[in-house]
């Protein structure tokens, strides 16, 4: 007899209930949302499927991070979106920047279709303003005063910019036109606004906006365009008229901004045949390029421009050009002449105290380094050692109570922090703890900041501690995470552990598997092909790409180069910090043919994102050594003395030697 057949009736009863049960548990577990079904809903999103993220949002019902698939969900169809839905999610999740991300989205859409009555419903309760949404509004006022009334006032200010702007402004810059609002005049200052910036095409479209009598023909442009130099050289412009005076001032920039000592050669001939202002302006465009291309004749080229009224970016190099100079007094003059707020930015102020000290004025400049040295960045060591004095920063850590730690952490939008991390939705990440730590007290943030670092959150940790008003814990703002890996990286290089923690800090914030836009990788931000010409160099080459995301490899790479672009620059962390970002080459051209001051090297660096890696590279090493107990060296010293061009410390060129970071990367209009 089979032994199925020996049960008793309530044996059977009991194993069927029993298999009922399990198969109900798996089904349960199977429905659980996962973090890989996540994963497929973001790839779906990011590869603009929005049938295959239909598919998967059921199966995210209760995760975490469902509001996020809810917003994929509706950003890649809102242009057709129920506006129902749209409210639902925006009353939903209030709370969350989602919700404000949607709202701007949703406004634009809005806007572009002229669905005016829902963009009125929605817009006051739009967040932060932009230049594109700002005009959607402009519009849809226009729209509900009568069509052809004067566009609203302030959407004029957005007209003069160098910049291409948005669509939606475009109808309201023709209107503007139309009605006089924006004249002839205007409409040359934005074309010198754009090719200043470099964006001739923009200044070739605005060229042909200008009313039929003074707009240029498009071949006179398009001739600069083919050959400036040749276009300049000639003179053949008309310059009693304005048109053709301005035409002549565009080819000067347009050679200027490569080659300024050209520009200048060709511009003495015949600028005294303009009238006084613009050929005060001409003088401005060739002192303000061979500023940023750090030719010796700027600062003498800027004084022929006195008169002329400067941009920011100008009286910037007005003073660089004065510093590489040696000009005290043009220095003093520059600063004097830049509005209020400008001139009291840390920079000016430490240049300007460095003026009156040279010229015997040790009150006033005392007075201005006494404030700076309170401060805690690179100008305020300078102005510490100008008085003598060397900063030690003393922290107040926070001790947090481990109760207060595990109530923040299991807020739901920390939760959110931790997990999007996690899954490599770092920006999504970012701007959820921006919302967490928004208007947070010191205590606060520091709570916040240990929070992050415990959970290795170092980015975010050291972005909040740096908020503090009073209360600093600068073992917060600068951690000692990989401590093994970069002091023994340190040590087997002959190199500074402070400077490496210093560079890897800025580069990283300690992120290990980060991957900026150009490429870099890791801790150190080394590209791909830095990290193989490395590796051939300490013999680690072989058939396999360097894992780049790994710290140990990441850094051992990092470390040699670094230790390569210091002896090929003289020794000199300051060289060696701009070489690191910008390219060795680009660090040696940037000498002056004198010796020059380290200090005034940096300052002068004529990319604006070089020129704050160093500075910060530079006063990050000042905060490790403290926070390391290392022996106490001087910003000053650290910042040297840079030796002339084709000195004994220049670049082999003959040696193919690449730049950790791409140079197009760095290679923005210099300003």
């Amino acid at each position: 007899m089979p032994v199925s057949s020996l049960r008793s009736p309530a044996t059977r009863h009991g194993t069927a209930f029993a298999l009922a049960l399990t198969v109900c548990i798996a089904l349960a577990a199977r429905a659980q949302p996962t973090d890989a079904d996540f994963i497929a809903a973001r790839d779906a999103y990011r590869a603009g499927d929005s049938a295959r993220l239909e598919r998967v949002a059921p199966r995210l019902k209760g995760h975490l991070l469902e509001p996020y698939v809810a917003y994929w969900q509706l950003k890649l169809k809102l242009d057709d979106a129920d506006p129902v839905a749209v409210r639902s999610f925006l009353d939903r999740y209030a709370d969350l920047p989602l919700a404000d991300r949607l709202r701007n989205d949703w406004l634009k859409s809005l806007g572009r279709r002229g669905a005016w009555p829902l963009f009125a419903a929605e817009y006051s309760k739009h967040g932060a303003e932009d230049v594109e949404l700002a005009c959607y509004a402009a519009q849809f006022r226009s729209q509900a005063r009568n069509e052809g009334e004067n566009a609203d006032a302030d959407i004029r200010r957005f007209w003069f910019s160098g910049q291409e702007q948005p669509e939606s402004c475009q109808p309201l810059f023709a209107a503007m036109r139309a009605q006089g609002v924006l004249t002839a005049h205007d409409i040359w200052a934005r074309f010198r606004l754009a090719h200043e910036a470099r964006n001739f095409r923009l200044a070739a479209r605005i060229a042909g906006e200008l009313p039929p009598a003074e707009r240029p023909l498009p071949r006179d442009i398009e001739r600069i365009d083919r050959d400036a130099r040749a276009a300049l050289s000639k003179v053949d412009f008309r310059l009693s008229s304005s048109t053709g005076r301005e035409l002549a001032l565009y080819a000067l920039d347009r050679v200027a901004t490569t080659d300024a000592m050209a520009a200048q050669d060709a511009w003495v001939s015949w600028r005294a045949r303009l009238p006084e202002a613009e050929r005060l302006y001409g003088n401005l465009l060739v002192a303000y390029n061979a500023a940023r291309q750090l030719a010796p004749a700027a600062n003498a080229w800027y004084r022929e421009a006195d008169g002329a009224p400067l941009t920011e970016f100008q009286r910037a190099w007005r003073v660089r050009a004065a510093l590489r100079a040696g000009a005290w007094a043009d220095v003093a003059r520059a600063i004097d002449a830049m509005p209020p707020g400008e001139a009291l930015e840390p920079a000016w102020r430490y240049w300007k105290a460095r003026s009156l000290a040279v010229s015997g004025q040790n009150e006033d400049a005392t007075r201005i380094f006494g404030g700076l040295a309170t401060e805690h960045h690179f100008y305020g060591f300078l102005a510490a050692e100008a008085l003598g004095a060397s900063i030690m920063p003393l922290s107040e850590p926070l001790s947090p109570d481990p109760s207060a730690l595990a109530a923040f952490g299991a807020r739901e939008a920390v939760q959110r922090v931790v997990k999007l991390s996690a899954l490599d939705l770092r920006l999504e990440a970012q701007r959820e703890w921006v919302s967490v730590v928004r208007g947070l007290d010191d205590e606060g943030l520091l709570l916040a900041a240990s929070y992050a670092q415990r959970n290795r959150l170092y980015d975010r940790s050291i972005n909040t501690a740096d908020r503090t008003q009073r209360r600093h814990d600068f073992g917060l703002r600068y951690p000692t995470p990989y401590q093994t890996e970069i002091e023994n990286a340190a040590r087997q290089n002959g190199l500074d552990a402070a400077l490496v923690y210093g560079l890897v800090r800025q580069e990283s914030r300690f992120v290990s598997d980060i991957v900026s836009a150009a490429g870099a990788v890791g801790l150190m931000q080394l590209m791909p092909p830095t990290a193989r010409w490395v590796a051939r160099q300490t013999g680690r080459a072989s058939s396999t790409p360097p894992r780049l995301e790994d710290p140990d490899l990441n850094i051992e790479l990092g470390a040699h180069y670094l230790r390569y672009v210091l002896d090929k620059l003289g020794g000199l962390p300051a060289l060696a910090a701009a070489a690191y970002n910008a390219g060795p080459g680009r660090a040696q051209a940037w000498r002056a043919p004198v010796p020059l001051e380290g200090a005034i090297y940096v300052e002068t660096i004529p990319f604006n994102e070089t020129r704050d890696y160093a500075k910060k590279v530079l006063a990050n090493a000042m905060f490790y050594q403290a926070q390391l107990g290392l022996r106490y060296v001087a910003l000053k010293d650290r910042l040297g003395v840079v030796a002339p061009r084709g000195g004994t410390a220049g670049i082999d060129y003959g040696a193919a030697v690449p730049d950790a970071v791409l140079p197009a990367d760095r290679a923005e209009a210099p300003r």
